[in-house]
């Protein structure tokens, strides 16, 4: 496909990338020498303990110590109190090249200040919130809608998991149908009847503490770029009442980290045309990083909702939405009018003059920069420079890319297979390959790289050449102390 305007420059051979993992997987895991790791630990005892001093009083006062799953970094979290463009600084006065980007939404890199300077105009005029309609919404929903070939209209909700949740009661009240099937691993939210099959597929409700059995009683997961398994469960459910909905990430479960083959898209959406289910894109980390028209655009599939979060606020509060067909959009129509049957969906805070406006303006600013290109452009000399560096070292280690979507297997945790007869065991391995992942990311993070759990990474616009080959030095450094290097 022409790959002009999207992040992805050349499709990866996904056939080799689960081989490689394999292979990692059947390797003894290869951590950092003991004596570095207890280094890398001197570091932060040394040169982060302001940092270490807030977060261990905040442990008083916030379960765990932090607000939000990412903000957690062993050994300790980091308090940053800046961030601008490529970079994070932490309360210690320590820079970081920044390769969380908030998660993902800063495609044109951190406090971009074309967006920021709207921002705080946009607060002299009105303030964060008025609780009735700015035009900003207007604004937002048109630019999504003019983008996204799939999109004829655009509800803005408070979160990812928000949207996941207007989606699944859309698709339920359109089909009159209960059943709803994920792609095993991948992440939809922390929704009762979404928390099955998280992280690693085949695993069902094994996360799903404090969650009674009925929430997710209709709810079923499939291995991850199995057509004929799907196939087999749209099938069966045909016989129990149909199902609603398959909602997959475009580019595979785990923002890309178990990868996809080119057509499955199309063959999903083929499948779900076959058995009356709606199909549910959730873009929430694709849209706007992959390109202008997200994921679908780059695969060239229609789904029939998308799910939006992270970029449609702009790394601002309040980040989510959904968009589709009209025939379905309908159902989330606001006011008290009466008529058609609508789903129950609310948010106070949703669509507030900051996220409308941030969300815009980033939007048109990723459009006018050539953003996803860009950072997509930063994302292959990471991948391709930490191939090289697996090389050289001689690594089992697995480095594969969607674009300016960057992932880099040291550990395989997410790969262990799931075997309910030697669970015991399993766990074992898991906790085991976990904690080594956290000790990478800790000798990153003690490098001056900051990475989503050690093992994914977000590059933006403002990862120049030099931003990218500071980082590889970097990387270097860490795979240099691993054992038997």
């Amino acid at each position: 496909m022409n790959s002009a305007g999207f992040a992805i420059s050349e499709y990866h051979d996904t056939r080799d990338i689960y081989s490689k993992l394999d292979h990692l997987l059947g390797q003894p895991i290869r951590p950092i020498k003991r004596e570095e790791i207890d280094t890398y630990k001197k570091y932060f005892d040394t040169q982060c303990s302001r940092s270490h001093a807030i977060t261990s009083e905040a442990m008083k006062y916030i379960p765990g110590g932090v607000q939000h799953n990412l903000a957690f970094n062993y050994p300790f979290p980091l308090v940053f109190t800046k961030a601008e463009g490529a970079y994070l600084y932490d309360k210690d006065g320590n820079r970081y090249i920044d390769f969380l980007q908030a998660g993902g939404p800063t495609v044109l890199g951190s406090n971009y200040p074309a967006v920021r300077d709207k921002i705080i105009q946009l607060l002299h005029d009105c303030g964060p919130s008025t609780g009735l309609f700015h035009e900003y919404e207007y604004k937002i929903a048109r630019k999504i809608c003019e983008l996204f070939p799939s999109v004829d209209q655009f509800r803005m909700l408070g979160s990812g998991t928000e949207a996941v949740m207007a989606a699944i009661r859309v698709a339920r009240l359109a089909t009159k149908k209960k059943k709803v099937i994920k792609v095993g691993g991948a992440y939809h939210g922390w929704s009762d009847q979404m928390v099955y099959g998280m992280r690693i597929p085949g695993t069902g409700r094994f996360e799903a503490h404090g969650i009674p059995k009925a929430a997710s009683r209709h709810t079923q997961e499939v291995w991850p770029n199995s057509i004929s398994s799907l196939e087999k469960k749209l099938r069966m459910n045909r016989l129990r009442g149909g199902t609603a909905a398959v909602i997959l990430e475009p580019i595979g479960p785990e923002s890309g980290t178990r990868p996809v083959d080119f057509d499955y898209n199309r063959q999903v959406r083929e499948l779900c045309d076959k058995y009356g289910a709606v199909l549910i894109f959730d873009e929430v980390v694709s849209a706007f990083r992959i390109g202008l028209s997200g994921a679908q655009g780059y695969y060239g599939v229609k789904p029939d909702l998308t799910v939006f979060g992270k970029v449609v606020a702009g790394g601002y509060p309040s980040a989510g939405g959904l968009g589709g067909k009209l025939d379905l959009m309908e159902y989330l129509s606001a006011g008290l009018q009466s008529g058609k049957k609508k789903v129950m969906v609310g948010g106070t805070m949703a669509a507030n003059p900051i996220s409308s406006a941030a969300g815009y303006h980033t939007i048109v600013e990723i459009e006018k920069q050539n953003a996803c290109e860009k950072a997509g452009k930063a994302g292959d000399r990471l991948t391709r420079g930490l191939q090289q560096l697996i090389e050289k070292y001689n690594l089992p280690f697995v480095a594969y890319n969607q674009g300016s979507v960057n992932h880099l297997e040291t550990s395989g945790v997410m790969f262990v297979k799931i075997n309910w007869l030697k669970i015991m065991k399993v766990l074992a391995e898991i906790k085991q390959r976990k904690h080594m992942m956290e000790e990478m990311g800790a000798a990153y993070m003690a490098e001056g790289i900051v990475t989503l759990a050690g093992s994914r990474m977000y590059t933006s616009m403002a990862d120049t050449d030099e931003v990218i080959d500071d980082a590889l030095n970097r990387f270097e450094n860490v795979f240099k102390k691993v054992e038997g290097v």
